[in-house]
């Protein structure tokens, strides 16, 4: 007896010790478990509630600049060109293609966060820097050969102002029920709308469906018929709307009370040759 009780106050204290601080822990992950609960129609969260906002610009291709409302600048898919501004604190990489990742950073970046793991085997970022916990779920990318890389892809979330908001990457397969959970719940998803580089356009609406996003924000298209077919064939409860201008800003109180797709303009068209 005496032994089972030193055993469970040993358990008890390395928990503790091993468990993450609350600045480290997802807080997306522990939504996506909750049981849902019922909320008034007519209730709508107060704006106090909000951290801040978050700032989101278009960049080009599959790198959008995002600043926390501590003034951390992030740049996804950074392929060496992080919009206009400061240089970013962090930058996310994939390498399915040169226009995903550079091999020459800016050295003033203080964190490259690459999606793939160049030893081997998955990459695993879970980084906090200020305001924001980065974190990434490995996914697959095929390959022209047939054969593929595991782990070739990252799907890097970023938590902020009590938002979780997902750059799904060069995403090339529905995640399995796995790599779900590991995302758990997104408020703001940058989806690859281009449907053939990347995962097809019908199987990428069924995963918009499955993460129940508030927000879809569309990137790497080329000429713009792949974005048109995608948003045709969003389900009818989806609000479609198209920006004037390459930039947005969010928070948790402001999010769409209906589900909505978000086109932000241009830079997202390669001319005929680039690569994508």
């Amino acid at each position: 007896m005496v032994r089972l009780i030193l055993t469970a106050a040993l358990g008890a204290v390395l928990s503790a010790v091993l468990a993450p601080s609350p600045a480290w822990a997802s807080r997306c992950i522990a939504y996506a478990y909750r049981a849902p609960s019922i909320i008034p129609a007519a209730f709508r969260m107060p704006a106090a509630a909000s951290a801040g906002d978050v700032h989101i610009t278009y960049v080009s291709h599959s790198t959008f600049r995002v600043r926390t409302p501590a003034g951390v600048v992030i740049a996804t898919d950074y392929a060496g060109w992080a919009g206009e501004g400061p240089v970013p604190a962090v930058v996310t990489m994939n390498h399915a293609h040169e226009t995903h990742y550079t091999d020459f950073p800016d050295p003033a970046i203080r964190h490259v966060l690459k999606g793939w793991n160049p030893k081997g085997g998955a990459a695993v970022h879970r980084l906090m820097v200020e305001d924001v916990l980065i974190r990434n779920v490995a996914t697959h990318i095929r390959g022209w050969d047939g054969l593929g890389e595991h782990f070739g892809n990252s799907i890097f979330i970023f938590e902020v102002a009590d938002l979780c908001i997902g750059h799904l990457g060069h995403l090339h397969h529905k995640p399995a029920p796995a790599q779900m959970a590991q995302i758990g719940r997104l408020d703001v998803v940058f989806v690859p709308v281009d449907g053939s580089y990347t995962l097809d356009l019908a199987s990428m609406i069924e995963v918009m469906k499955e993460l129940k996003a508030s927000l879809i924000i569309p990137m790497h298209y080329f000429d713009g018929s792949s974005l048109k077919t995608f948003i045709a064939g969003m389900p009818k409860t989806f609000r479609i709307e198209i920006s004037k201008v390459p930039a947005t800003v969010i928070s948790r109180a402001t999010l769409p009370r209906r589900p909505t797709v978000l086109v932000l303009p241009g830079n997202g068209i390669y001319f005929e040759g680039d690569n994508p």
